[in-house]
């Protein structure tokens, strides 16, 4: 039995005719940048989450670079963020002239550790007695912003991370680019922030037919930068009142993600069930002491953008799972402090002991909505068959 990673055909023939549908409208309009569609996905969006604001862009990495430009980080500056996450996350800071600044996760949801936050700013960093700012005292660089990462479909612990970004005047930038639909106390994935960002790489739970992303927001000022910075700076043709980028939403993208967007929860949901049947099927085998299946944190839902499991032997797991045609994946196999590109920040491996770990004990399992029943009892029965060698 063969077991995909993950299937896009099967979501694909569940809505073919009206993609083709949206797609065409565009073609007959002949209006293919910043027109109809965007503007309508994008208002569908600000409502699923909830904010006033969200602007169209042109991938998920995207989002995260415009969102900091529009706070003003450049060269010389520092953003904190986590190690254990898409590079995306580091290299859009270092793309600005900036530097990744990283504290460590908590194992159980691969989330920020508010605690190693408020820990890494009292004894590392400093308030310039002058103006205000916060100095990172090994760099001194000044620290600009911090960037939590709700990974893998769970939010980070964001009030006690925005509590110590206002502590110490900071704003915060959700990487919610794996995590739309996911909710905090209540709250909407990327609309608790300063900025939430959005990636719809075909893999993403709301996933487009190549890139493109979104940045939320609920302060006006805000979202007119965002808007000004992914086109060119421009608000008018030709008149530019700042440099900014070419990143724009194109509206087959919008076109096709507004199909997807009605379906969104219900895939969700799905993910979940297949989750919890996961769950049920560990159990069942006996495999508590072997594997460790992802944990709901308290006060948020989990829309399981990637099933993540935590394993003895997780390579050898791998290539068993491979010759009994299951589709695995490692997010991610080198922690980014352990990068070649970011040896100069002068990290070791076990500076962030919960991240280095991460990347050599966590594998993906297929999640996604259309898995039968027989593939994820396959999937079960040969983790136990592995672990009983």
């Amino acid at each position: 039995m063969k077991v995909p990673l993950l299937d896009l055909r099967a979501q694909y023939a569940t809505i073919k005719d009206e993609v083709h549908s949206a797609v065409g409208e565009v073609l007959e309009s002949q209006h293919f940048i910043l027109g109809h569609q965007v503007a309508s996905l994008e208002k569908e969006i600000a409502e699923f989450c909830n904010v006033p604001f969200a602007i169209g862009v042109a991938s998920g990495s995207d989002a995260l670079l415009l969102s900091l430009k529009a706070l003003g980080v450049g060269a010389g500056d520092a953003v904190i963020t986590v190690p254990f996450t898409f590079f995306a996350t580091a290299g859009t800071i270092s793309n600005l002239g900036a530097r990744p600044i990283f504290v460590d996760i908590e194992p159980c949801g691969y989330e920020m550790d508010p605690e190693q936050l408020d820990s890494f700013l009292s004894r590392e960093c400093s308030v310039h007695s002058h103006d205000r700012k916060l100095i990172h005292k090994a760099s001194d660089s000044v620290v600009k912003a911090i960037l939590p990462v709700h990974l893998f479909g769970q939010c980070a612990d964001m009030d006690e991370i925005s509590a110590i970004a206002q502590r110490y005047d900071l704003p915060v930038i959700e990487d919610a680019c794996q995590a739309l639909g996911a909710s905090y106390r209540g709250k909407a994935a990327g609309a608790i922030g300063d900025f939430g960002c959005f990636s719809f790489f075909p893999s993403k739970n709301l996933g487009g037919a190549g890139d493109g992303g979104m940045i939320l927001t609920s302060d006006e000022e805000l979202a007119h930068k965002a808007r000004l910075l992914r086109s060119h700076g421009q608000k008018d043709a030709y008149y530019h009142s700042t440099v900014g980028f070419n990143s724009r939403l194109d509206e087959i993208q919008a076109a096709v993600l507004r199909v997807k967007l009605p379906h969104l929860s219900r895939w969700s949901e799905a993910r979940g069930k297949n989750a919890e049947e996961y769950k049920n099927g560990f159990n069942a085998a006996g495999l508590a002491s072997a594997i460790t299946p992802p944990i709901i944190l308290p006060e948020r839902s989990h829309i399981y953008h990637q099933y993540v499991i935590r394993c003895e032997k997780r390579d050898a797991l791998q290539d068993f799972l491979k010759g009994k045609n299951i589709d695995t994946k490692v997010y991610y196999p080198v922690s980014l402090h352990e990068q070649d590109c970011f040896r100069a920040l002068g990290y070791r491996p076990n500076d962030f002991p919960h991240s280095h770990a991460a990347s050599k004990e966590t594998l993906a399992l297929p999640i996604y909505p259309e898995l039968s029943t027989e593939q994820k009892q396959h999937v079960v029965d040969s983790i136990a068959e592995f672990y009983k060698i």
